[in-house]
């Protein structure tokens, strides 16, 4: 039987809902992805990065509430952030796929 992603402290059903579109389905693989991979998937699948969220993430993971990220810890975390977001976030592809897709355009 599987958990909800929403079931992790920190994380709502919005969030559950960026998570399914990213395939994660439940908070089992959530936790065995790991904060990092998992902010990996989602960049990819066109959640827009806010490094808000990521930190929201990587303190659900650990139990934490969210705003319990200060000071070193969360400038590290901004660091691993920002290097997710360089290696898995395309804004110009994101944009153009996202309008391609309203107006109904397909590759053929």
């Amino acid at each position: 039987m599987s958990t909800p992603v929403s079931s992790i402290r920190n994380l709502g059903p919005a969030f559950e809902t960026a998570c399914a579109k990213a395939g994660i389905t439940s908070a089992e693989d959530l936790r065995e992805l790991g904060a990092d991979a998992a902010y990996a998937k989602l960049l990819s699948s066109g959640t827009q990065p806010h490094f808000i969220g990521y930190y929201v993430l990587v303190m659900g993971l650990q139990g934490r509430p969210w705003n319990d990220c200060k000071g070193a810890e969360k400038k590290a975390l901004r660091v691993k952030f920002d290097a997710l977001k360089a290696q898995h976030h395309d804004p110009v592809e994101s944009d153009f796929e996202r309008m391609m897709n309203l107006i109904g355009v397909r590759e053929s």
